[in-house]
Formats: C-alpha cells, structure tokens, sequence
C-alpha cells in the first residue's frame, strides 16, 4: 500500500513537472491568465500546419507579407493587447482600429489571415482563435525569414470590441524620440530592453516617404550616411513620392537578421525613431551595439520580447470568444 502511494506520488509530481513546462502564466490587473504550448493538439492538430503553409504561399509570393503579419500582430498587442481587435471592420455602427492613423493605408495581410481563418473553420469550426493565428503567423513570418524559432503559446480569445482611440495613442509613430518610445512600450507592460529587442523586427519590410520625411532634410551630421540620404531623396522627390516606398533594410530587406541594429551604427536607419536609438541615447546605443556584434543574442532576445509582447492583455475563458470571421464579432 505504502508503495503504491509513493508511486501514485511521483506520477502526481511528473504530471506537475510537464503542464507548468507548457503553460506560461501571467498575471494582469492581478488576474491569473494561461496560455499553454500544444493547446490545439488534440482539437485541431493541423493548425500550426495550416497556418504556417498560408504564411509560406503569402511570403513565397511577397517577400514584403512576413514584414506585414509581423506587423499587424505589434499593432493588434499593443491595443488593449492581444486579442485580435486589429482585425475588425468598420460597420455602420461598431468602429474599428483599420482607420487609425498608425494603421490607416499602411496596415497590410488582412486576406492571408481570412485564407488561414477559412481553412480552419473547415477543418476544426470554432476552435483556433484569431489572436492566436496573428500571433502564430508573426512567429512563422519571422522563421521563414531567416529568424528565430519558438514555441507560441495558445489560448487567447478574440474580443468582442475595438478602440481606434487607443489605437491612434498606443502605437509608436515613426518620428518617436527614445523617450517617448520608452514610455510606450512600458505603458503596455514592455520594458526598456524589449522596446530595442522589438525594434530589430525594422530589418524586414518597407514605409512610405511621408514616414522618413524628417530624415530627408539634408544634414551633413554624424546621424545619416550620405550616399544613403541622396539615394533617399532620389526616391521621394519623383512624381508621388510620399507614397513611395524604401525598404527599412537596404542590405538585407527580405531576412530577418541583425543588419538593421548595422545599419544604425552606420547612420543608415530609416526612420527617425530608428535612428534616434544610436543618436539620442547612450544606454539605447549600448544595446544596439551589441546586437550589432551578436546576432544570437538579438535572436534570443527578440524571442523573449515576443514571448513577453504575446501574453499582454489577452483574453480568456468566457471574457472573449473565438469568432468565425476574424472581420466581425460573432
């Protein structure tokens, strides 16, 4: 009997051992919210399959896309956090974040992430929530890129609302000084460090002129390299040139690697927040230079930051819902 009680006791603790190596815990306005490794193995084993095979076709066809799926999941996390509200459509009377100013014209990816949505429902209906298929993407767009790989934890609910003023005030805008950028990503739960680690998600992707415009001036300072800046002003000044678009990474615009935190260091950001990390600030400068020289441990800490950026705020239990159309509320 004795035996069988220590045997039934070490199978309790192995039990223990396994769930808390797949669940991440988070603690938010003081309430205990899960999310967990694996969570669809068992109610729908092909998601992460389903998702990654979207996210592969949409990048394989626009190198540009895994910048855009990167993108909308920062946008939709740092508003009331992850919880899928980026996704929703303006109707005659519920307003949404599309129409933001951070987001208005520029946000991109919204048909990769209704293909994934509609290969899911066909084959596991309600189950896989929008948050987690933004949050699933961005890793993958990051993996096929030439990134770092883990585990996304699941278990997020969709929202049942929106806030396009939040939206406007919570996102970072492309002329931020470093305090402000600070400010932001604190007010979100992000620390100093993350805000460098995140801001290297910059070596993917593209922006507009009328985003840069500050950089375009003419400066004979330390903070712009000038082959870089004529090159720039070449782009801008043809006929709609606020609408065109430069890559953030000149030398290696479709990997995600750790060029951009070079880039920096050479005065070739090119947005003004960029910049300001090696211009502004000598603790953000530090950061960025070794970054600079140790792309494992941007890579690291990048992960962690999307880790960390991934559980803010998200919604479980009955406070959401997984919706069937990630463009409305069911």
């Amino acid at each position: 009997m004795a035996k069988c009680l220590v045997l039934l006791f070490l199978c309790l603790v192995m039990v223990s051992i396994n769930v808390a190596n797949t669940m991440n815990e988070t603690c938010v306005d003081d309430i205990s919210i899960v999310l967990q490794i694996d969570l669809y193995k068992n109610s729908c084993p092909e998601a992460e399959s389903i998702i990654y095979s979207w996210v592969e076709n949409a990048v394989s066809q626009d190198s540009r896309m895994a910048a855009s799926l990167l993108r909308l999941h920062f946008h939709d996390c740092f508003v009331n956090g992850c919880d899928g509200s980026v996704l929703l459509d303006d109707t005659e009377d519920f307003t949404g974040e599309k129409t933001a100013l951070p987001n208005l014209n520029s946000l991109r990816g919204f048909e990769v992430i209704d293909a994934i949505k509609s290969e899911l429902e066909s084959v596991c209906p309600q189950t896989v929530s929008c948050a987690d298929i933004l949050a699933t993407a961005a890793r993958d767009s990051v993996v096929i890129s030439g990134g770092p790989s883990w585990e996304v934890e699941m278990g997020r609910k969709d929202s049942l609302g929106a806030s396009k003023e939040a939206a406007t005030n919570n996102i970072p805008g492309p002329n931020s000084t470093v305090p402000i950028l600070v400010a932001k990503f604190q007010n979100v739960g992000l620390s100093f460090n993350d805000m460098i680690a995140l801001s290297g998600a910059h070596t993917l992707g593209m922006a507009r002129c009328s985003t840069f415009s500050s950089r375009l001036q003419g400066s004979n300072g330390p903070d712009i390299d000038l082959d870089f800046l004529q090159n720039l002003q070449q782009l801008c000044s043809q006929t709609d040139g606020n609408s065109r678009l430069a890559q953030l990474d000149l030398v290696s615009p479709a990997t995600f690697d750790n060029q951009y935190y070079i880039n920096l260091l050479s005065g070739e950001g090119l947005l003004p927040s960029d910049q300001a990390l090696v211009t502004d600030d000598y603790q953000t400068r530090q950061l960025v230079l070794s970054y600079a020289e140790d792309p494992l441990a941007f890579f690291e800490d990048f992960k962690n930051s999307m880790l960390k950026m991934g559980s803010l705020g998200v919604l479980t239990g009955t406070d959401g819902q997984i919706r069937g159309n990630c463009r409305v509320v069911n």
